[in-house]
């Protein structure tokens, strides 16, 4: 497993910026550390054939999210709504807290 911290967290707007679903934005679903990878909502959708099951008793092919790697993906900056880096800093509690390296604003 790795140890470095990612710039995303689950519930964070990204946009996507390299591969086949280049410029889609979405909400992070999921953070898969090991991996190194992030499910998107609405990007990188893959066919899945799902067997019928209690949830879907008709079964068929299904439109799902397929994980993206981490370096595909830029946080949305909350106040231009731009991509952007992030950075760390300490607030007055002296909690690291993540940063909008273009406008400086505080990600929540």
């Amino acid at each position: 497993m790795t140890n470095h911290k990612f710039h995303i967290k689950k519930g964070d707007t990204v946009i996507v910026i390299a591969g086949e679903s280049k410029g889609k934005q979405g909400r992070v679903l999921e953070v898969l550390r090991a991996k190194e990878r992030a499910i998107v909502e609405g990007v990188n959708l893959i066919s899945k054939h799902q067997k019928p099951n209690a949830e879907n008793p008709q079964g068929g092919i299904i439109k799902k999210e397929a994980s993206v790697h981490i370096s595909n993906l830029m946080l949305v900056d909350p106040k231009t709504g731009k991509p952007t880096r992030v950075g760390r800093k300490r607030n007055d509690e002296g909690k690291l807290i993540r940063v909008s390296k273009k406008t400086g604003e505080e990600i929540k």
